[in-house]
């Protein structure tokens, strides 16, 4: 009878056995090609995606890169244009001072007649019919036949004209040698005395002879520049039709007369004494070269270029590598009459795309397809606005923007970006690769270890199922005796260390629930000790904001204080944006004197607040010791503010400027915001105070950067002041409401009193903003003469 059993106890053992292998097997087997089926297709997304990611990186750095580029190389030809403006206006500075002077302009000129007689004598020419001086001078004037007299000398005015130019040659000299290098400057008469006075000195006149004929016998500005003059009286009349405020003009690129370049010529009109008529103008000339050689060295990867187009496609600079990648063709103008200048449009552009490319556009990068060698190849064209300029080309004085374009073949650009992307997919065919064999190589192993184990792995289950059984009829003190040091090992080891737990806390449960019961009981008492004493601290904190708040606006000028200063009325707003606030504004008051501020500390909050309560006692303190001199009041205030900050260990600081008003005179000192002064519903001046003062609290002396300014301010005029909080708000599209916005609102508000302008502009304000929450302290004062 005992054979029979063993033998059934041996089959069933090989029964489990084979289970064992059949299940745990299979279930190894499928769960590797599953997991490896699973790590070779996250292997690919990883690899695309990685590649997007990459991708996009790198497409935006070298987009980013464009764009760095175009900005730096347009604010060099800025910088130009720039030194250029101011060369220019320089020169027209010395001239109209001797317009704006008549007694030194003639006593300027008379001390020239006699000592520098070569550049006022004029000798006739038979053959141009025209007269000019003699070589020698730093300059060379010409006067036209239709400005001499019967006896072939200069009329007595153009005389006189003739003089009082001379200064010319006192000026141009060290103009023409700093800066940025000028081919030549000039001055040019009034529309009624056009007198040609050019430095250096050249054959002037015997070449307008030989390139522009008949000029001689026509109305010199209506010939070489047929209505410039006309737009400039325009601009006497009103200032405000100026296409770019600015009375720079500059014209189009054309053939200068006397050298043969292309070049750029820079006018500035100067004024009659009472500005109301033109009075002639100053001027400068440089050559295209030098506005080219700043575009055409441009270079962006391998083959990119760079060129600069006005805004009707002409194309002034490029390279001729680039002028024939992008298809150009060149005209020339061959008028004998006026100036002459270039044709070479970006609309005539063999190349379609590039005829058809929108020029309005700033900083926009746009992708193109051009022909080369019968083939499309893609390139990206980005294109950057310029300043603005007054522009002339035959005609009436326009606004004009030129762009700075960077063209740069897209294979080039992105390079980098397929080089990475083809490394990342080299890089996922080798890892495929490898997750291919290592899968076929786990497969082998696993089948080979769940044939090796089984028998062992039984054993051990058959004891640990014993002992489950016993655990379950509640026999706590049964172990399992597996000497094995395998994962069942393992699992009989905490079997029965499970068991012994098991046994303990069924004999100690209650203990350990009384226990952890007065645990928990402590803890809820510390928690609500911990509650009490944070909302004490919250009280507190809060009272101590409420008071420092309170004391902040108790310090602030009150309606009634206001209300008493003759001429004026004052309307004021601040809301801070925190509990305390960093702005400061304040009206004091010194008999008939009065100093009103306006400042912004740097951030908000409680710090921010006590550095304006002391900038207010500090300023408080010097108005009644008497010093209201701008100058001293700004660097005594700095240097005492400087010291609290230092002592305070705080890194704060702060714009502030104060307008001083006498009952007649408006000063302006220190460094804030732009003032806003509205002169009527249509006139709104815009005054930069970046050259008035230095930041308080930055340096302990600041005496050699403050300045003051006149400031007009007539009958009905208002001025606005404001805190970066009004311009820098935004609204739910993060747009700001700007310096512009709040000029146009000020202007809808002309004519009103102040607290409405304030009122009205507070509407506008927060209209804008909606329901975005307020980030930064928002001040507001409104001026208004009665």
């Amino acid at each position: 009878m005992n054979e029979p059993s063993a033998s059934s106890s041996r089959l069933g053992l090989r029964s489990f056995r084979a289970k064992f292998v059949l299940v745990v097997g299979g279930a190894v087997l499928f769960d590797l090609l599953v997991t490896g089926g699973l790590a070779l297709w996250n292997v690919q997304r990883l690899s695309r995606d990685a590649a997007t990611e990459v991708g996009q990186g790198l497409q935006k750095a070298n987009q980013d890169y464009m764009r760095s580029y175009a900005e730096s190389t347009a604010a060099r030809v800025n910088l130009l244009l720039g030194q250029v403006h101011t060369d220019v206006g320089t020169l027209a500075g010395v001239l109209q001072s001797q317009i704006d002077r008549p007694v030194r302009k003639f006593q300027v000129g008379e001390a020239l007649a006699r000592g520098a007689p070569g550049s006022v004598t004029v000798v006739y020419d038979e053959k141009g019919g025209w007269a000019q001086n003699l070589p020698g001078p730093p300059s060379v004037v010409s006067v036209w036949g239709y400005l001499l007299g019967p006896d072939r000398r200069p009329l007595p005015d153009v005389q006189t004209e003739i003089e009082n130019s001379a200064v010319l040659d006192l000026v141009a000299p060290s103009l023409l040698e700093s800066g940025r290098s000028k081919l030549q400057m000039y001055y040019i008469g009034p529309k009624e005395r056009p007198i040609f006075r050019t430095a250096p000195y050249t054959d002037q006149a015997q070449t307008f002879d030989r390139l522009y004929p008949g000029h001689n016998e026509a109305e010199f500005w209506t010939f070489f520049f047929p209505g410039i003059y006309e737009s400039w009286e325009r601009w006497a009349k009103d200032p405000s039709v100026r296409p770019v405020p600015n009375d720079v003009t500059q014209t189009a690129p054309y053939t200068d007369a006397i050298t043969g370049k292309l070049i750029v010529s820079f006018f500035q009109p100067l004024w009659s004494r009472d500005r109301k008529a033109v009075a002639g103008a100053a001027g400068a000339d440089i050559t295209l070269d030098q506005l080219a050689e700043v575009v055409q060295n441009v270079k962006v990867a391998e083959s990119g270029f760079g060129f600069l187009a006005m805004s009707d496609g002409n194309v002034l600079a490029i390279n001729p590598a680039g002028e024939k990648t992008i298809g150009l063709q060149t005209s020339s103008d061959t008028s004998t009459q006026g100036v002459t200048g270039a044709d070479r449009s970006l609309r005539k552009s063999a190349q379609v795309a590039i005829a058809q490319l929108p020029l309005g556009q700033d900083g926009v990068i746009q992708r193109v397809m051009l022909d080369e060698a019968g083939e499309k190849v893609p390139y990206l064209v980005l294109l950057k606005q310029l300043q603005p300029e007054n522009f002339w080309m035959s005609g009436p004085v326009r606004k004009e923007t030129m762009s700075l374009g960077i063209v740069v073949p897209e294979r080039e650009i992105y390079a980098s970006l397929f080089a990475a992307q083809a490394g990342i997919s080299q890089a996922t065919n080798r890892i495929l690769a490898y997750q291919i064999l290592a899968l076929l190589a786990s497969l082998l192993f696993v089948t080979a270890a769940v044939f090796g184990i089984s028998k062992r792995v039984t054993a051990g289950i058959s004891a640990l199922a014993g002992a489950a059984k016993r655990i379950q009829a509640k026999d706590y003190s049964v172990r399992v005796p597996i000497s094995t040091r395998d994962e069942v090992g393992e699992a009989g080891t905490a079997f029965n260390r499970m068991a012994e737990e098991i046994s303990f806390h069924t004999e100690n449960l209650e203990h350990l629930v009384e226990e952890r019961t007065k645990q928990i009981e402590e803890a809820n008492q510390q928690i609500s000790a911990l509650n009490t004493q944070l909302r004490s601290e919250n009280l507190r904190l809060g009272a101590e904001l409420a008071v420092a708040r309170q004391i902040q606006m108790m310090v602030l000028p009150k309606a009634g204080e206001l209300d008493e200063i003759a001429n004026l009325e004052i309307a004021a707003y601040m809301r801070p944006a925190d509990e305390v606030g960093g702005d400061y504004y304040d009206v004091l008051r010194d008999g008939t004197r009065l100093k009103i501020g306006i400042g912004d500390v740097t951030g908000h909050g409680l710090e921010s607040g006590v550095l304006m309560l002391m900038v207010q006692s500090v300023a408080r303190a010097l108005q009644e010791a008497g010093d209201m001199d701008p100058n001293q009041f700004l660097n005594r205030l700095n240097r005492a503010i400087y010291k609290n900050i230092v002592r305070t260990n705080t890194d704060k600081h702060l714009s502030l400027a104060f307008l001083d008003y006498d009952g007649g005179r408006l000063t302006l000192s220190g460094q804030h915001e732009e003032l806003i002064v509205v002169r009527n519903a249509q006139e709104v001046e815009r005054i930069d105070t970046m050259d008035l003062g230095l930041p308080i609290g930055l340096e302990p002396d600041i005496s050699r950067f403050v300045a003051t300014r006149e400031v007009a301010f007539a009958q009905g005029d208002m001025i606005i002041l404001h805190t970066d909080g009004v311009t820098e708000a935004e609204n739910a599209a993060g747009e700001l409401f700007g310096i512009q916005r709040l000029c146009d609102s000020a202007r809808q508000f002309y004519g009103r009193s102040a607290e409405e302008a304030k009122s009205g502009i507070l509407e506008d304000l927060m209209a804008h903003i909606g329901k975005q929450k307020i980030h930064d302290d928002i001040t507001l004062v409104v001026m208004r003469h009665r």
